[in-house]
């Protein structure tokens, strides 16, 4: 088993390589648009099931361990940023495939088009989504609710119950009293 820091650091090395290889297909014109758009969509919600497995790993394993709570805190806080780093790349994926996918100005630099993407993905996870960009088609319509659908299962659920479930999901010890059922 590898150490929670090189584990961390190999998911966003992975999240990045995934990236690389869609702009690559994309840029290569190996699949159709229609075809690219469905890739990214799969490869979204691969990431997305991926994330809810291992959260709901870490979580189990915060409750083995007894994990303090500040240290589960910085446990979530690493898949958080992961969770938005993947998301932002999947918009950025998306938009070089339809640049119409998303309300953003279509005169913007590759680098600010990736950073409007991180900070929609941010805007997303933290609920505030001021507006200012907006999903337009299916495809972007779908990863923004993939986002949101994630966000909410790791900060309504896991954070702000994280007591209660530590507390449901921690594995009795039999009171010497209790009767043997």
């Amino acid at each position: 088993m590898l150490p929670h820091s090189l584990r961390n650091t190999l998911e966003f090395v992975i999240i990045l390589l995934i990236a690389a290889a869609t702009l690559s297909i994309q840029r290569n014109g190996w699949l159709s648009p229609g075809s690219m758009k469905l890739l990214v969509i799969a490869l979204c919600e691969l990431k997305a099931a991926f994330f809810v497995g291992e959260q709901m790993v870490q979580l189990r394993d915060a409750t083995r361990v007894n994990l303090a709570y500040h240290k589960f805190m910085r446990m979530i806080l690493v898949n958080m940023l992961q969770i938005t780093l993947s998301f932002a790349l999947d918009y950025y994926c998306l938009l070089s495939v339809d640049r119409q996918s998303l309300s953003v100005n279509p005169l913007l630099s590759e680098a600010e088009l990736a950073f409007e993407c991180l900070y929609f993905s941010t805007l997303n996870f933290t609920f505030f989504g001021y507006g200012d960009i907006t999903p337009l088609t299916i495809p972007a319509k779908l990863l923004a609710m993939t986002e949101i659908s994630l966000a909410f299962l790791t900060v309504i659920f896991l954070l702000s119950d994280f007591i209660n479930l530590k507390e449901s999901l921690r594995v009795r010890e039999p009171d010497p009293g209790e009767p043997h059922v």
